[in-house]
């Protein structure tokens, strides 16, 4: 056939066309490429579409939807011949397409079911300019990079690429095969100028390349790690290999099991320990490294490997030796140390051969902050010459931290016994438990009763660990315990531990303790030597009455601290200073020596906290002073009455708790007996005053009963407008008939009396034996005057 008898492709297709919705990408145009058709309504198309001139339209979806209407396509589309058809099982077809030639949507004809429309066909605006040719090349060109390093690209694409002669064809083709978006691709086949449609699709394939060189690099940093990892593998596997030539152990498990092995034999451990420590060996041995169980079975025979399992050697203690370094780490406490001594004598002498294990109670240290509850504990642990193992329990609230956890949570140990004993690898250390009194409860369990199988002797012989879950003898144990006060200690706790008391100082004693232990070692901490610094008798009494005034020294040291801390500074400028003086100017120097006196120390620490004259005292009628204990000490507590015209009743303030109130009634009621019957008092006085009790410091709850006495003097006081004897103080609880009921603390309320310069001390007579208790030095200088009824109460505080 003559190339004038050839007809354009467009006057041979329709300007009426069935149009099937493309869900996927758009076909651009000279592409030979086969289409799975689903949709029902567009394979009957096809099948007209066969029966007929087998050509259709092939729009692309703007709007994804099962039931698509000629709304939801896009306006431009390819036009394409089908070539051959397959029937599917499901119903479906599977066509070959040849595709012809753009076309855009003009005129709708049915708008659904099927989709037809009258197409108008688009011509490429040709562009026959150097720079075309430019970018065919250029594309061709880099098309080629892309294919050589993309398996993807099938020969047979590189050859179609080559063989393509158009320009505008070409473009269509790299962008049927390039990996962008479907719209991206759209935009493509929409545009009709061919260098503008080249030049788009060249900044496509330059970003397919960047892509490429990124993943490029990721397989070299993978292939490297692989390569890297295999190399070490074969090491290892040689030197595994050299190792078992020359007898050495091959690998880190290998060596655990056997360090576990012969530790853990050493032990000769019987009945239940033995058995689950064999099939824990046993497990550990048949064990892959990498599995999760492996380190969680180490983690355990660690445990047990590192415990003191072994009868502890027989102690060998010197009694008198223990008594001297008692008296050397701590001044006064002759109670406290007697009681300590009597326990370590009895210790000594059940020991025999058979019975190496500690007996009796457990003791519990109790007195204010700073009395050197913990550091009688270390003396304790040096006089016995044993390890000495600390952990506090204030705050504590689960009790996992005294039991262990359960080895089936993650991340699980032991409890702080088990701890304690691996950190101290010996049976029989002395163990502190600090702030026993301090301990909560809460979802996690109450650490208090967990304690109770560690702290009981008739129990702690099996103590049965969550995370250990086998018995271990913690009975060697020598269990120190502290607190600040018993009554938030659980009864079966405090039942099952020999309570000693240690009550607090007084001025002279905190001297002496000042003199021997905190002087030297606040002036060693702060850099100081001890014949830089002079302290006399006076200016440490100075410290202790007028700046530190609790039970304990912590605040005198801390007094020291911050005076020796000044000095320091003092002497640094001074270093400094001299540095810029002449040679001979500095030979002149002398070392700077300090005399504390009292105006020195009120420079330093600033004017006392509790002056001289700071005492309380009641000098006015409706006064009185009385004595109260608290977990800081003993405390003196001055009473305050006072009545003003009005209601007949009582007014209480001072953050008075419940107990404390009810005495309050009970003194007023006996007051207003005693005063109507034995004074003369009018009822009329009653009836028109309104009296007021209060308590200073209201801000501090105070609470219990023995302030009876003290308020029914201070209301008696009130009504005969007498003040009471000077210099007295008293403490005692009030019954309603006049009783004078005893009362505890006796000892710090005397340590607080003493402070407070009282002279003379009202106390119920059934108290007459703690007196025993209290120390001469404590008691020198004041007279106790024992009462059984109130009575005897008003014959001394205001006797007729």
């Amino acid at each position: 056939m003559s190339d004038q008898s050839v007809v354009p492709i467009d006057q041979l297709l329709p300007n009426k066309l069935p149009l099937v919705a493309l869900m996927g990408r758009p076909i651009f145009p000279g592409i030979f490429t086969p289409i799975m058709i689903g949709n029902p309504t567009d394979v009957k198309v096809i099948d007209d579409a066969v029966a007929g001139d087998a050509l259709i339209g092939l729009v692309m979806l703007s709007n994804e939807t099962e039931n698509p209407a000629i709304g939801d396509l896009y306006k431009v589309g390819t036009a394409a011949k089908i070539v051959k058809k397959i029937n599917l099982p499901d119903g479906g077809v599977n066509i070959f397409i040849s595709t012809l030639k753009r076309f855009m949507i003009k005129k709708t004809l049915h708008a659904a079911n099927p989709i037809v429309a009258a197409v108008e066909y688009l011509e490429d605006e040709e562009d026959s300019t150097d720079e075309v040719k430019a970018l065919t090349r250029a594309l061709i060109s880099e098309m080629k990079q892309i294919s050589e390093n993309n398996p993807l690209f099938s020969e047979e694409m590189r050859l179609n690429m080559i063989n393509i002669d158009h320009p505008g064809k070409i473009a269509d083709f790299i962008a049927s095969i390039l990996n962008i978006d479907k719209t991206e691709q759209q935009k493509i086949l929409e545009i009709l100028n061919v260098r503008k449609r080249m030049e788009q699709v060249l900044v496509f394939i330059k970003k397919e390349q960047e892509l490429l060189r990124i993943q490029k690099k990721i397989q070299k940093e993978i292939n490297e790690k692989i390569e890297k990892s295999q190399r070490d593998y074969f090491l290892k596997e040689e030197l595994k290999a050299i190792k078992t030539e020359l007898g050495m152990t091959t690998d880190a498990k290998s060596s655990d099991y056997q360090r576990f092995k012969e530790k853990l034999d050493g032990f000769k451990f019987e009945g239940e320990i033995k058995e689950t420590v064999e099939q824990e060996l046993e497990k550990f041995n048949l064990m892959e490294p990498n599995s999760a169980e492996f380190i969680v079975t180490r983690n355990y025979l660690d445990v047990i490997a590192g415990l003191p399992w072994n009868d502890p050697e027989r102690e060998n203690f010197n009694l008198k030796a223990a008594q001297g370094i008692l008296e050397a780490d701590h001044y006064g406490l002759k109670d406290v140390k007697s009681r300590i001594v009597e326990y370590l004598a009895v210790r000594k002498l059940r020991q025999d051969s058979l019975a190496l294990k500690s007996s009796g109670s457990i003791v519990c240290l109790v007195g204010p902050p700073g009395v050197g509850k913990t550091s009688v504990g270390k003396s304790i642990a040096h006089a016995l010459g044993k390890q000495f193992f600390r952990f506090s329990v204030g705050g504590m609230r689960d009790e996992a931290e005294i039991k262990g956890h359960r080895r089936t949570y993650i991340g699980a140990m032991p409890g702080k016994i088990i701890q304690g004993l691996k950190i101290v690898k010996t049976k029989d250390p002395v163990f502190m438990i600090d702030e026993i009194d301090k301990m909560g409860a809460s979802y996690q369990g109450d650490p208090a009763s967990a304690l109770l199988e560690v702290l009981d002797p008739e129990q702690n012989n099996a103590f049965r660990d969550h995370y250990l879950d086998l018995p271990f003898d913690v009975s060697h144990i020598f269990f120190i315990v502290t607190a600040n006060t018993l009554d938030t200690i659980p009864p079966p706790l405090q039942d099952r531990m020999e309570i000693i008391q240690l009550p607090g100082y007084i001025d002279t004693e905190k001297l002496e303790i000042a003199k021997r232990y905190l002087v030297p070692k606040s002036l060693e901490k702060n850099g100081l030597k001890k014949t830089q610094v002079k302290y006399t008798k006076d200016s440490l009494l100075h410290i202790a009455n007028g700046y530190a005034r609790e039970a304990g020294v912590r605040n005198f040291e801390k007094n020291l601290d911050k005076i020796h801390r000044k000095l320091a500074k003092q002497i640094i400028e001074n270093v400094e200073a001299q540095e810029l003086r002449s040679v001979e100017e500095r030979q002149d120097e002398k070392v700077p020596k300090f005399d504390i006196d009292k105006k020195l120390i009120e420079k330093h620490l600033g004017k006392p906290i509790f002056p001289e004259g700071d005492v309380k005292k009641a000098d006015r009628p409706g006064m009185s002073v009385g004595l109260a204990w608290t977990n800081m000490g003993g405390d003196t507590l001055v009473i305050e009455a006072a009545s003003m015209p009005g209601k007949e009743g009582i007014t209480l303030t001072g953050k008075m708790g419940d107990v404390m109130k009810e005495s309050a009634t009970i003194a007023l009621t006996v007051a207003r007996k005693l005063a109507q019957e034995r004074y003369g008092l009018d009822s009329e006085w009653f009836e028109k005053k309104h009296i007021h009790l209060h308590i200073p410091e209201g801000a501090t709850p105070k609470d219990g009963p023995s302030a009876g006495i003290t308020m029914a003097t201070a209301l008696l006081s009130l009504m005969r407008g007498k003040v009471i004897t000077g210099n007295m103080v008293m403490t005692g609880e009030l019954s309603l008939t006049g009783q004078v009921l005893p009362i505890g603390g006796l000892k710090e309320k005397t340590i607080a009396a003493r402070r407070n310069k009282a002279k003379h001390i009202i106390i119920p007579k059934q108290n007459l034996r703690d007196l025993d208790e209290i120390p001469d030095n404590v008691k020198k200088g004041i007279e106790f005057h024992p009462v059984e009824r109130f009575d005897e109460v008003l014959a001394l505080a205001l006797p007729d």
